[in-house]
């Protein structure tokens, strides 16, 4: 499945996120930003591989991971949407082309939560966030085509499924 980047690249990745404090430090967040800005600026590379679609959704293509990280490429189908979600990990991402919506929420019990921003997120965006928390939210591409972006999370995708957390259902406000 890590096919995706050639093996240079994708040990340079790895290389590049790897820092002594951790994956819940500012060091790494600071070396995560990094790597998504190179990635962002140079489209072509991630929008010529051979990444995984689903139709009216989106699909997590795992472009490098070991032990203490994993970085996907998403690709997002006109009106895909996540789950109002928290992770377990750190949690950072680039937009690599078209746009995804990002809603901002506040819990309001262990369940449900309420929106309190949106943003869209453009092609060469960048956000990272520790998971000190709570950082809820959910990602939409509600634009015209689809979207790809690239996510940096700090988990081990052998161990774990997903960086989700908690799952929030929306109340108004």
């Amino acid at each position: 499945m890590q096919g995706y980047l050639s093996e240079e690249r994708r040990g340079a990745v790895l290389r590049d996120l790897r820092t002594h404090e951790g994956t819940c430090s500012r060091d790494y967040l600071a070396a995560a930003r990094n790597v998504l800005r190179e990635l962002v600026a140079i489209p072509d590379l991630v929008q010529r591989l051979p990444l995984v679609r689903k139709p009216g959704g989106y699909a997590r293509n795992l472009l490098a991971g070991n032990d203490a990280v994993s970085v996907w490429a998403m690709v997002w189908a006109e009106g895909a949407t996540t789950s109002i979600h928290d992770h377990h990990c750190s949690c950072c991402f680039g937009v690599v082309s078209g746009t995804v919506s990002e809603t901002w929420y506040r819990a309001v019990d262990a369940a449900r939560a309420v929106p309190t921003e949106e943003h869209d997120r453009q092609a060469g965006y960048v956000a990272c966030m520790l998971p000190t928390g709570p950082n809820i939210h959910r990602m939409q591409n509600r634009g015209r085509g689809e979207a790809i972006s690239i996510h940096i999370y700090g988990f081990d995708h052998e161990a774990h499924s997903s960086s989700i957390e908690t799952e929030y259902t929306a109340v108004a406000g």
